[in-house]
């Protein structure tokens, strides 16, 4: 007697065999400078050998897998990295669902074992599982509009001071290495024109004094145009420089639902181990925006350091839990659910 096995591989495949529909393809993406793995999964059944393409042959094969699937969804997945969004945007064109992940580690049953199509096959399992009801399988990056990211890119070339600094800094380590006392800021021109060095000493830091002074000029005038873009009513001890800079980094504020998700996103939360009766807490997860972290941080160090009541305030162990607490008091703001106090020390509170 011959048995024909029918058990359906997912229940993905068993609703579209009794709703008459066909199944959603997956796609893993694995994302390069040049090229593309990709892994593709039609329905339940495995993922077929990964695919190396150009990024233009890419784009071609994936309008001809959406125009042969009949209706069916098509899914993709990839990495978030320095690549940007627009891979994500140009399927999103083609009528693909693209979703942009966290990046992570993909080797589950740490085999020490990594190649591109392994990483894409990875990707295409968890979107599978993901598309099946998981929400937790992917851990899925906000896609911001071209505007928002235009936007965010002015305030983030103010990495320039970074630059600034390890020039200058340069320059006093010359000065000690050779037992002369650092001079601070000594690329300004008054205090170059000053400088007490010898002669040989001076034309090496002629080479680097020029560059100084142009960042300095390119930052002051960057500085100036962020300063510009702020809002005239800015709460009290919210400088124009961090208003915008907060405001560009989180990007929409309606994309959180409650005062829990902007506090996780600033990666200000404490970190917690615990088991049984076991808790311990460490320091903060660091899980989200640096930029804004950073951003968060100094202000409330500005608070605790420069303000009229800072001096009742202890610095140590009280400057993250301000931090977070500003971030959630912006978020209910923004939603018109608090109002903002002309009373500065209303904004210590935690």
């Amino acid at each position: 007697m011959h048995i024909t096995n029918t058990e359906l591989s997912s229940p993905e495949e068993t609703r579209c065999q009794f709703n008459g529909g066909r199944c959603a393809i997956k796609m893993g993406i694995d994302v390069h400078q040049d090229f593309y793995v990709v892994v593709e999964q039609v329905g339940g059944t495995n993922p077929k050998p990964p695919q190396r393409f150009s990024k233009q042959a890419f784009l071609r094969w994936a309008a001809k897998l959406k125009e042969k699937s009949a209706g069916a969804e098509v899914h993709a997945v990839y990495e978030a990295c320095g690549f940007g969004f627009s891979l994500q945007r140009q399927l999103s064109a083609l009528g693909i669902v693209c979703h942009v992940v966290c990046p992570q580690k993909l080797d589950e049953q740490n085999r020490r074992v990594k190649t591109d199509g392994l990483d894409a096959k990875a990707l295409c399992l968890r979107l599978d599982r993901f598309v099946q009801g998981n929400r937790d399988a992917l851990a899925i990056v906000r896609v911001p509009t071209e505007e928002e990211q235009r936007s965010r890119a002015i305030h983030r070339q103010r990495q320039l001071v970074g630059a600034r600094k390890r020039l200058e800094a340069q320059g006093r380590s010359l000065m000690v290495n050779h037992g002369l006392e650092p001079v601070q800021n000594w690329w300004k021109p008054r205090t170059f024109a000053a400088l007490d060095v010898p002669q040989w000493m001076r034309e090496l830091l002629l080479n680097s004094q020029p560059i100084l002074l142009a960042l300095q000029e390119k930052i002051a005038a960057l500085t100036l145009q962020l300063q510009s873009a702020a809002a005239s009513n800015q709460p009290r001890g919210l400088g124009k420089m961090t208003s915008v800079v907060i405001d560009r980094e989180i990007g929409d504020w309606y994309r959180f639902n409650n005062r829990r998700q902007i506090a996780s996103y600033t990666g200000l939360c404490p970190g917690e181990y615990s088991s049984v009766n076991t808790r311990l807490q460490s320091c903060v997860i660091k899980h989200g925006n640096p930029r804004l972290r950073a951003a968060l941080v100094e202000l409330a160090w500005r608070l605790v350091c420069f303000q009229r009541l800072g001096h009742n305030l202890s610095p140590e162990g009280e400057t993250v839990p301000r931090a977070r607490a500003r971030a959630r008091l912006f978020h209910g703001a923004f939603y018109g659910r608090r109002i903002f106090c002309c009373k500065t020390v209303q904004f210590y509170a935690t």
